[in-house]
């Protein structure tokens, strides 16, 4: 054989040598990708034979499947609209799923290992094999209430969030996002279609597909005073205790004043604690928050649930929607020591103090629920495609206790006196005993501020029915106030689906 002939073969041999590990690369690793792969026509086409399970709230089928009569057999439809969006997420054909239809993805598919049982059975009968149905928390009522107030809101804020919770078992009775989207045209079985809609949404800088409920974190202004008076209720002091106030405080080591929301707030030398929390006096805070220290405000915020990194809502075991920890920031000059000016501005929620909406709501759930702050969770139930057998029953659960009952009760009365007394007044709802902290907080040089409301609303026999934080991103003037009647609205309409407890 001549050389050339022979390099031939060679290069030949060294082809089939590649294309011969190649295929043993792809059988021992990457098989399982491929075969499950959102590209994978014939998986796509296996996946939109079964009818998908319902997602549902209080009898409603916020989540269903239709026959289409073509190749992909059963479309999702989402009959809410923007009102579920960010809490139902969508089951699109080319692009990642999310939300509740992410999380109990295999559940509403049929094809969880919980439902095995289900399908052999079908084997036998001859019947069609569907998905499982997934049972939510939410309150209908409450959560339209919530979309509906926080999109009409009163000071034109176009960004923002609302959540609502039972304080004694956790379930979300209410979760929304503004701006949010319609998830109907990202389910579309036009590709086309549907990659344009969520290109859209997604250069969109208002971020509609974030959820801001659970995933961001802002100053929360005032509303942070519920942890610090939490920390000085725990150092002796009592919520008729004098601290100082006044019209003006500088901080060791600050060039730059304190001073309060308007001059009629807490101007003489000394307040009371409760009054202190009623007028939402800046500078009796920011003193307070530098005579406690910066250890015990940062441990009772983390007792609160700062810091926590793998909070997740969905299930109360494993899995569901991650939520972005809450951070107080360290307080501390550069070389490492507490800084008073850090620590007077953090103990009014700014500086680098940053909180979840949820974390409001976990909050105020706190105080309402005797110190106890339950887990979260979205999914109530998980049902048989028949509805015959429950796989999932949610069982609440204690997730921490970060004040006593004692510390609770001040802290409720403090709240309540701010509802009936001081900046809270527009969440009062007639019946029930409503307690909350407004908040208004810095957003950045030159731009509006955010506004903050958590609260709570307790029955006449003494029971905690609802807790909710709304947040009303880069709002304005009157920004808390108008938190605080939508976070009103939220509660009344809770506590109307439960029966009015």
């Amino acid at each position: 054989m001549n050389a050339p002939l022979r390099r031939v073969g060679v290069v030949v041999m060294i082809l089939f040598g590649l294309l011969f590990a190649n295929l043993n690369w792809i059988q021992a690793y990457k098989a399982d990708e491929y075969r499950n792969s959102d590209y994978n026509g014939r998986v796509q086409v296996a996946e939109y034979e079964r009818k998908r399970g319902n997602i549902e709230a209080g009898g409603t089928a916020l989540a269903t499947s239709k026959e289409t009569g073509g190749k992909l057999r059963f479309q999702r439809t989402y009959p809410g609209g923007e009102k579920y969006a960010h809490v139902l997420g969508y089951k699109p054909v080319n692009l990642a799923d999310t939300g509740i239809e992410k999380i109990e993805n295999d559940f509403l598919a049929g094809t969880s290992d919980q439902l095995i049982a289900n399908r052999v059975k079908d084997m036998f009968t001859g019947d069609e094999t569907g998905g499982g149905n997934v049972l939510l928390t939410l309150s209908k009522r409450a959560q339209e209430t919530a979309y509906k107030q926080l999109t009409d809101n009163q000071v034109g804020a176009t960004k923002g969030a609302a959540i609502a919770i039972d304080p004694r078992t956790g379930a979300v009775q209410a979760l929304v996002s503004m701006p949010s989207f319609d998830p109907n045209p990202l389910a579309s079985h036009d590709t086309t279609v549907a990659e344009t809609a969520y290109n859209k949404l997604d250069k969109d800088p208002a971020g509609p597909l974030k959820n801001r409920a659970l995933s961001e974190t802002l100053p929360p202004g005032s509303t942070f005073k519920i942890v610090v008076a939490a920390a000085a209720l725990e150092s002796g002091i009592t919520k008729t205790t004098q601290i100082p106030a006044g019209s003006s405080y500088t901080p060791p080591t600050s060039g730059q004043p304190i001073r309060n929301a308007a001059p009629s707030i807490c101007p003489e030398p000394q307040v009371s604690l409760i009054e202190a929390v009623t007028e939402s006096c800046n500078t009796g805070f920011a003193q307070l928050g530098v005579k406690l220290g910066a250890d015990k405000i940062k441990e009772k915020a983390r007792q609160f649930g700062f810091e926590q990194e793998d909070l997740t809502v969905g299930q109360l075991g494993e899995g569901g929607f991650g939520v972005a920890a809450s951070r107080t920031g360290d307080m501390a000059a550069p070389g490492g020591a507490t800084d008073p000016a850090a620590l007077a501005q953090s103990s009014i929620g700014q500086r680098d103090v940053r909180m979840t909406p949820l974390e409001g709501a976990l909050i105020a759930g706190s105080v309402a629920n005797h110190g106890k702050q339950m887990r979260p969770y979205l999914v109530k139930q998980l049902l048989a495609p028949d509805r015959t057998t429950s796989y999932y029953t949610a069982k609440d659960r204690e997730l921490r206790q970060p004040i006593s009952d004692p510390v609770a009760n001040d802290l409720r009365d403090m709240m309540v006196s701010v509802v009936e007394n001081g900046t809270g007044r527009k969440a009062a709802i007639d019946g029930y005993t409503v307690g909350g902290k407004t908040g208004t907080a810095q957003s950045g040089p030159g731009t509006p501020d955010h506004g903050w409301f958590i609260g709570f609303a307790i029955d006449k026999n003494g029971n905690a029915v609802s807790a909710v934080c709304v947040e009303l991103e880069q709002a304005g003037s009157g920004g808390s106030a108008e938190a605080a009647r939508i976070a009103g609205r939220i509660m009344q309409a809770a506590i109307a689906d439960s029966g009015g407890r």
